[in-house]
């Protein structure tokens, strides 16, 4: 059975940065590239479920149906 994960991806001035909602436990993976960033941290979350098992691939209890981005203005 595929699992379908939502995955962040940020673009920073040194390369990206990408991480997975509602896993158990911390995934990150990073590249120069964005593909390359979605590339580890696939690679990432595959080690992540050989290590722990895929009872802490997801949050059962709390699933992320939906993802945003947004912004807030802070005073300051």
């Amino acid at each position: 059975m595929e699992t379908q994960i939502k995955v962040i991806v940020e673009k920073h001035p040194d390369g990206y940065v990408a991480y997975p909602l509602g896993v158990k436990g911390v995934v990150v993976g990073q590249g120069d590239s964005y593909q390359a960033a979605l590339d580890d941290v696939r690679s990432a979350i595959a080690f992540h479920v050989e290590t722990f098992g895929a009872e802490a691939l997801v949050d059962d209890d709390s699933p992320v149906v939906e993802a945003f981005v947004a912004e807030a203005s802070m005073a300051g």
